[in-house]
């Protein structure tokens, strides 16, 4: 039986959204309500394309450039950076995690500049390659290496020197 296209792009999105909320989550730094809308905005434009998929060798990866590249968009815009005051979350973190290391993390990783978290979370958490990150990001591999050894010298900045610290945790 021959799946049609809303089947196929429902069982992609059952299977990549949870991946990509997690990677939202990074590019936050934790702010679970805009990472749902990215989330969600990404989504939409992968089914906006679903029909030329079979053109795209990887979807999950181009997903994860949508993501990166919706992103990236948001930053830019003024209301970006308004921030609403209110009531804690409800949401108790997972019991496996260490929220005071959760929390160091994400404050540092959003005192990186939106790009340069953007590097970060694509070499680091999700393991690309230079190459990929570069053609990801629309910069040269140069831009990517550059990046990455300045956020990653910020991050140790911020951390105390010694992420080493954090890793036997």
């Amino acid at each position: 039986m021959r799946k049609t296209r809303a089947d196929q792009f429902l069982e992609f999105a059952s299977a990549r959204s949870g991946h990509l909320f997690r990677s939202a989550c990074l590019l936050t730094s934790g702010d679970t309500h805009l990472a749902e809308d990215l989330t969600q905005e990404t989504l939409g434009r992968m089914y906006a394309l679903w029909g030329r998929m079979a053109r795209i060798d990887n979807p999950a990866a181009y997903a994860q450039t949508v993501l990166v590249r919706t992103f990236l968009s948001h930053q830019r815009r003024r209301s970006a950076t308004e921030r609403p005051l209110g009531e804690l979350p409800d949401r108790v973190p997972d019991g496996g995690t260490d929220p005071a290391l959760r929390i160091a993390l994400l404050d540092a990783l959003a005192g990186l500049a939106p790009k340069d978290r953007a590097v970060v979370v694509l070499r680091y958490w999700e393991d690309r390659s230079i190459d990929e990150t570069a053609h990801a990001l629309h910069v040269s591999s140069a831009a990517v290496r550059t990046r990455s050894v300045r956020a990653l010298a910020k991050l140790r900045q911020r951390l105390g020197g010694s992420i080493s610290e954090f890793a036997t945790r």
